[in-house]
């Protein structure tokens, strides 16, 4: 399906068939576990403006926004508290409030280029360090900002960002993921000449094929991208940098070249039985059902788990995406396992305010399993041993497991014909790209900034969160547009 078409689908196709649970989130309803599990739309439905304000109303009282730290506050973890990108909750909270749209939708436009993606897909960190979330259930910050973004839509106050003056300059982007498109929309706006290098067949890197349909619309996605190539972004999709195109040619032709390719080399696991057929990567799995959803192609063989005992092997988001397509695959069984111990349910001293709180909740994936076969599908405090053979094919028919907390007590078989790797990601997967840049895989994104050559997002970063991917693009698109001011202007 060409953008265009995705485009022209209605992002909000989900509201008809929503049905509210007894809690939604903030103010955002969440449709039926047992209704959505047969279909691939959006798992929440739009929130209801009466309810948003109620919900925008809870932070007015706020004697210190933790939600938007100047800085970034970091946990014991390393993580980071509040917004990456430095929204200014409490001020579009103000206008929402008051039933004032146009003027919180220009509030939120100011910090974050995708307020569609982020109130979507986003984990939230800025709810985790709610001062409201010390003693009562944090502002739903999320379902406001995804109240504020649809109206402004909606209202048709989301406009190209088309720049009065172009400078001459001209700026080559490999990648179309979130920071890619973040430093494109910022660079554009700037005046500069933007071209975006998609090696996929839709610009979107991983909003398109990573995030699967139920979390992320991609009449989301293709909605945005119109406006951008209206703005006068132009993207080539089918262009793998370094092997169809030299990436020095590239970066030849260019006053600079921003490289955002994400970090989607998989971490393997290498036990015994691991050559078995029936083991395969996260990524690929769910690149395929992404395809299949969306343009109806049959899925490799190999990457259906209609009907089988489906084991997953990490208990982070890309693990629960997993979960949630093998369910809507009509997988026979689906259990997750992780050697995680099981959170508590409180906020334990462990995890202290403002950071994460690390409890035990319910991703909507989670939900969804525990409604198909009436129990949470992760194993916690469990350790893979070995992947079990069939005897006959050399398929995998079992995971062998033990128990690791709190100490090890016995193994025991767990029947899987398909085994997914969801426990990580350990960098980026185009090596020609960034030998022929020049460029360290642990660089960051001055890499190489006297040869006009830059890093952003998860390329640089290691794995993360799309808003801090959004905020890298932002960042690298002022490091370029500063670096671009200090040189002559090409010929």
């Amino acid at each position: 399906m060409a953008l265009t078409d995705l485009a022209k689908r209605n992002p909000r196709s989900a509201t008809a068939t929503a049905v509210e649970t007894a809690e939604p989130v903030g103010a955002m309803p969440m449709r039926s576990p047992s209704l959505r599990i047969n279909d691939y739309y959006e798992v929440y439905a739009s929130p209801d403006p009466q309810r948003v304000q109620e919900e925008a109303a809870r932070c007015m009282n706020c004697g210190a926004a933790f939600c938007m730290p100047e800085g970034g506050y970091r946990a014991n973890d390393g993580s980071a508290a509040g917004c990456p990108i430095s929204n200014r909750i409490p001020e579009w909270n103000r206008f929402a409030e008051a039933g004032r749209w146009r003027d919180a939708y220009e509030r939120l436009a100011l910090t974050n280029n995708f307020p569609e993606f982020t109130a979507r897909v986003c984990p939230a960190p800025c709810q985790d360090s709610c001062i409201v979330g010390i003693h009562d259930r944090p502002v739903g910050i999320k379902s406001i900002e995804r109240a504020i973004i649809d109206r402004a839509f909606e209202s048709g106050w989301v406009r190209p960002r088309t720049p009065q003056r172009r400078t001459g300059r001209r700026i080559a982007i490999v990648g179309s993921g979130p920071a890619g498109l973040a430093a494109a929309d910022e660079l554009n706006a700037a005046g500069h000449h933007v071209t975006v290098l998609e090696r996929s067949d839709t610009p979107g890197g991983l909003l398109i094929y990573g995030i699967p349909t139920m979390k992320l619309n991609k009449a989301v996605v293709a909605r945005r991208i119109a406006l951008m190539e209206q703005s006068g972004i132009s993207f080539e999709t089918s262009c793998d940098v370094g092997h169809d195109i030299a990436a020095a040619d590239l970066a030849a032709k260019h006053d600079a070249t921003l490289v955002a390719v994400g970090a989607l080399t998989g971490r393997d696991l290498y036990l015994p039985g691991r050559n078995l057929n029936g083991i395969i990567m996260a990524m690929p799995y769910l690149e395929a059902a992404t395809r299949r959803n969306l343009h109806r192609t049959p899925l490799p063989e190999g990457l259906d788990a209609a009907g089988r005992d489906v084991v997953i092997i990490g208990g982070g988001d890309t693990g629960a995406d997993c979960i949630a397509t093998a369910i809507r695959q009509g997988a026979a069984s689906v259990t997750n396992i992780t050697r995680r111990v099981r959170p508590p349910s409180c906020r334990s001293d462990a995890s202290p305010w403002p950071g994460p709180p690390a409890t035990y909740t319910l991703d909507y994936a989670h939900a969804e399993g525990l409604a198909q076969h009436g129990e949470d599908p992760r194993r916690f405090g469990v350790s893979p041993i070995a992947f079990v053979s069939d005897g006959e094919d050399s398929n995998v028919s079992a995971m062998q497991i033990k128990n690791i907390t709190p100490v090890a007590t016995h193994t025991e078989l767990l029947p899987a014909q398909l085994v997914i790797l969801a426990i990580g990601f350990t960098g980026h997967d185009a090596p020609k790209l960034f030998e022929q840049l020049g460029l360290s895989s642990e660089g960051h994104s001055l890499a190489n900034c006297n040869r006009g050559v830059f890093l952003a997002g998860d390329a640089c970063r290691g794995p993360s969160l799309v808003v801090e991917a959004i905020a890298d693009g932002r960042r690298a698109a002022r490091q370029i547009d500063h670096h671009l001011a200090s040189r002559p202007r090409r010929d």
